[in-house]
């Protein structure tokens, strides 16, 4: 691609870095990333990649916007409460940057739908609020061999990590087999989350994104990386691939998508 007069200025500050110049930008103008949930840790990777230049981004989420998500789901506004969370995303996205072409699903993401819609895209970025759609969603990057990178959220402390187990990195399942039961992890409302949290998570796993796109750095593959907001504290854990992984393992047993019992986490 010939990018324009004004796309050199919006992207100026990128292709001046030796690591990144026209190329990469290229490669970022010419990607294509899904994200699973437009809410707080959808809402700063979105925004992130929108104004990177990603240039097509898929996002999905049933739901609307609602006041008590504005504390920490910063694509929306107060103006756009009760309308469709991926109506406001993508209004918000293409104000940000008109060059990305960004793709909404009203829907929710389930076993009958998730391998025809990633599909299509190079990178996953989970940023859903429940245990039986992350296990879906690493379950459906494996069959499909696309990268994920997974991020989570809970009161004052984050995770995330890149999942490429088709490069021989561990899975989700390499570090949590199975979800945990339904009721045991605090609703929604029972929970509480800090608001920025949210944004220094999203804003990671937008960095990785964009590392796995011009194919630079050090990928936190292998790696659980755990931020403590009260103590403002990162951990970098070393993780392994599970040769006893029932979805990636040796003896694969888990063979087609699963589906389990929704149980609610903060996002």
């Amino acid at each position: 691609m010939d990018f324009t007069e004004e796309q050199v200025k919006r992207y100026s500050r990128h292709i001046i870095l030796s690591e990144v110049g026209g190329k990469g930008q290229k490669k970022i103008c010419e990607s294509k990333v899904f994200i699973t949930g437009a809410g707080g840790l959808g809402s700063p990777v979105a925004l992130y990649l929108a104004a990177a230049g990603v240039g097509a981004i898929g996002i999905i989420d049933h739901d609307v916007v609602d006041i008590s998500n504005l504390q920490r789901q910063i694509l929306h506004s107060t103006r756009t409460i009760d309308r469709p969370k991926v109506e406001s995303a993508k209004e918000t996205l293409e104000a940000l940057n008109p060059d990305v072409k960004v793709i909404p699903y009203k829907e929710r993401l389930t076993s009958a739908n998730i391998m025809d819609i990633i599909k299509d895209y190079d990178i996953v970025l989970d940023g859903s609020d429940n245990f039986p759609t992350r296990f879906l969603v690493n379950d459906a990057c494996f069959f499909a061999g696309k990268p994920l990178i997974s991020g989570s959220i809970f009161r004052f402390e984050g995770q995330v990590t890149t999942l490429k187990p088709h490069d021989g990195h561990p899975c989700y399942r390499c570090l949590y087999p199975e979800p945990p039961p339904p009721g045991l992890v605090p609703s929604c409302q029972e929970a509480g989350v800090l608001g920025v949290l949210a944004g220094t998570v999203g804003v990671i796993q937008a960095t990785e994104a964009l590392k796995e796109i011009l194919e630079m750095g050090s990928s936190l593959a292998s790696h659980l990386l755990i931020y403590n907001a009260l103590e403002m504290r990162f951990l970098k854990v070393k993780t392994r691939k599970d040769p006893n992984c029932p979805l990636c393992g040796k003896e694969q047993k888990i063979t087609e998508l699963l589906d389990y019992e929704q149980s609610c986490v903060l996002r």
